[in-house]
């Protein structure tokens, strides 16, 4: 599974728009439209603590009718943070 990524800022830009197409009083407000995503996971996503999953992307922008063509964002593996950890975790032999 993918994951997008926007650059810095424009992740919660992204969950703003979605949030005044849909007419959601708050980040909470957007459960009410039957995604089923913890709101602790809502939080993260909303403070780019964590990217958003390529399905819950495409069903936000399906949801509140936003085209992907106007978003400026790229698709990254899931387990880049896996990447990144295994490399800097290594250990130098002496």
């Amino acid at each position: 599974m993918r994951r997008i990524k926007f650059e810095k800022g424009e992740q919660r830009k992204f969950l703003d728009l979605i949030i005044e197409k849909l007419n959601a009083p708050s980040l909470r407000g957007l459960l009410q439209f039957g995604f089923d995503v913890p709101y602790s996971t809502l939080k993260n996503y909303y403070n780019e603590s964590r990217s958003l999953p390529e399905d819950f992307f495409k069903d936000l922008c399906d949801v509140a009718k936003v085209d992907k063509g106007d978003l400026r964002f790229e698709f990254v593996e899931s387990n880049l943070g896996q990447v990144r950890g295994g490399q800097i975790g290594k250990r130098r032999k002496v």
